[in-house]
């Protein structure tokens, strides 16, 4: 269901994100990245094969707005918050796993 919900909030031809301070949207990616790289990894048994997805996905996903979607653009910090996001949910994984083992 992350997946689905990242996929629907990066590619939805027009998306507008409203919220009491200018970086509603910076949160939001944060959310469309760190959840589904959680996920994913959490379904797979393995942080890597996530990361590396989700990773990937980030920059290309700008890319595609960018230059594929009308009524999109592009942000480089985007795709940087986006990277963090990856870091974020691996780094929870990676607790999860030792938490577990504790």
């Amino acid at each position: 269901m992350a997946v689905v919900g990242q996929l629907l909030a990066l590619y939805w031809p027009v998306v507008t994100v409203e919220g009491p301070v200018s970086w509603t949207d910076k949160v939001v990616h944060l959310l469309v990245f760190a959840a589904p790289t959680y996920a994913v990894g959490r379904a797979l048994g393995s942080v890597w094969p996530s990361v590396l997805a989700f990773a990937v996905h980030a920059p290309v996903s700008e890319l595609v707005q960018h230059h594929l979607l009308p009524g999109r653009s592009g942000d480089v910090w985007d795709a940087v918050v986006d990277l963090v996001a990856v870091a974020l949910g691996a780094g929870a994984l990676v607790v999860r796993g030792r938490l577990r083992r504790w």
